[in-house]
């Protein structure tokens, strides 16, 4: 066993390039543990934007902190051309069109039990089974089972051609038996697979990792890291400046230019951000008040101004990072007339974790009202809104949202944010053209036929004037001088890895 596990972190290290891929691995000198290297490395000190929403449930938005910190793993991973790798699993092949077999290599939990296909198919079974639904498996019916010692078999109710990308979702990571409890709650502290173990939680202010020894990946090159969740953006990028934190993600694009040059790290990232108007009730049930919304919006003023050019203006739901789509979109066909405001009033809300947030709602505010509505303006930290937001509670809402991180395939986000059951449909969008033709994105199984139905489906989402897309983002990291290995994710899955040092 001892040989097979040696086997597998040096594997890791011969992967890690592929791994990584254009993520951009800040600094030299490797992304994997050096061979023999067991010395403790000085412990990171991390400033995260967003503090834990869903008390670090894996089935949410959370589930990001936790592969950003290296704490989770899934059974696949995504290089840089946004295909799947080898993680958990070794390897995979498709038995028929709605079977798949996935071959696990030798790894172990973070409470010192195996990874095994047993407790693999729980772990997937448990995310089959949550409330609500997470993003990755929206409209999807998937079961587990073992096969042998070292296999896992997965079958979908319909066919499902990317599988293995679905499968490197955050959302799906996989967890030890003992993290699920009788509530149905998963507990991650000590029981994932990833480099960095998950020792403590301080409500949502900050988080202690310690190294994980056994990691099949090979030893982490960071003794652990120290977390502050420090929704503030001014605050967040002071902490980098004077030396608190060695890294801090979503620096305000107002912030940049406080930061050393050889600090600042630009990222392209497949994150959009859009206006959504709630169809279901409220002042944007009316089609005519959407198209009016939509009209109104001037997405270059925004680009240029609160974005200060470091941001593309909104093309649709997927924007230049996604290379592919701008040859394939479609304009939208069928759209409603537009209808005067007439004073009519609306509640736009926003959340400051992501610091232009605030100041894109404020632009908009004042668009609209001179387009004629009447816009009171709410700003909260996100994690008191999220429920709101999906109660339908608010008129519309400005939303920051990556494309493609919950499953890496486009067709994901159109089924989590826009269909009848998508389980994050903030602007609670339910339409039968809509719903049709995302599904026939998802039945697709040649790669340009699947890429032609995605830009269908979004044309024919934006038929409905349920989102009005804004800007295509590019992120900004701070990274202490220090710091060596940070993994620039255009996916914004990670961001500590076992190379990750200071």
């Amino acid at each position: 066993m001892a040989a097979v596990r040696r086997f597998r972190q040096i594997l890791a290290l011969l992967l890690a390039p592929a791994l990584t891929g254009c993520f951009a691995p800040e600094g030299s000198g490797g992304s994997g543990s050096a061979a023999g290297d067991a010395t403790a490395g000085a412990r990171l000190r991390v400033a995260l934007a967003f503090p834990p929403a869903e008390n670090l449930s894996p089935y949410g938005d959370d589930a990001t902190i936790l592969s950003r910190l290296g704490v989770t793993e899934s059974l696949t991973a995504l290089d840089a051309n946004g295909a799947a790798t080898p993680a958990l699993a070794a390897s995979w092949r498709r038995e028929n069109d709605r079977t798949w077999l996935f071959t696990l290599g030798e790894a172990t939990f973070q409470d010192g039990t195996d990874v095994t296909p047993s407790a693999v198919a729980a772990s997937l079974t448990h995310a089959t089974e949550a409330k609500p639904a997470p993003a990755a498996l929206s409209g999807v019916r998937l079961e587990a089972e073992t096969e042998g010692s070292t296999g896992v078999r997965i079958t979908t109710g319909s066919p499902d051609p990317v599988l293995p990308l679905r499968l490197s979702s955050p959302s799906l990571a996989i967890f030890a038996p003992k993290a699920y409890g009788a509530t149905g709650r998963v507990d991650p502290i000590g029981t994932a697979t990833g480099p960095f173990e998950l020792t403590k939680v301080t409500g949502t202010t900050s988080a202690t990792l310690d190294r994980f020894a056994d990691h099949w990946g090979g030893l982490a090159r960071s003794s652990g890291i120290d977390v502050k969740f420090i929704a503030d953006g001014t605050a967040r990028t002071a902490a980098l400046r004077t030396g608190q934190v060695d890294l801090a993600e979503a620096v305000p694009v107002a912030q940049a230019a406080t930061l050393a040059g050889a600090t600042r790290k630009e990222t392209a990232t497949t994150r959009t951000t859009s206006l959504l108007l709630n169809t279901r009730s409220g002042t944007f049930k009316d089609p005519g008040l959407r198209a009016a919304a939509r009209r109104a919006v001037d997405s270059s003023a925004l680009a240029d101004g609160v974005y200060e050019g470091h941001a593309d203006a909104g093309a649709g739901i997927y924007g230049p990072a996604v290379t592919w789509a701008e040859g394939k979109r479609r304009p939208p066909v069928g759209r409603a007339k537009a209808a005067a405001p007439h004073g009519t009033k609306l509640t736009l809300a926003t959340y400051d974790n992501r610091p232009e947030l605030p100041e894109v709602a404020q632009v908009l505010k004042e668009q609209l009202e001179k387009a004629g509505f009447e816009v009171e303006l709410e700003v909260r930290e996100y994690s008191r809104l999220e429920t709101e937001a999906l109660d339908g509670k608010f008129d519309a809402f400005v939303l920051a949202r990556n494309t493609l991180v919950d499953t890496g395939d486009p067709v994901a986000v159109l089924a989590s944010d826009f269909t009848c059951d998508g389980g994050y449909n903030l602007a609670l969008l339910c339409d039968e053209g809509v719903d049709r033709a995302v599904a026939k994105a998802e039945r697709a199984t040649d790669t340009a036929q699947r890429q032609d139905a995605v830009m269908a489906a979004e044309a024919d989402i934006l038929r409905t004037d349920a989102v009005v897309p804004l800007v295509h983002q590019r992120v900004i990291t701070g990274v202490a001088g220090s710091v060596r290995g940070a993994l620039l994710d255009p996916y914004e899955r990670t961001l500590v890895g076992t190379g990750t040092r200071r």
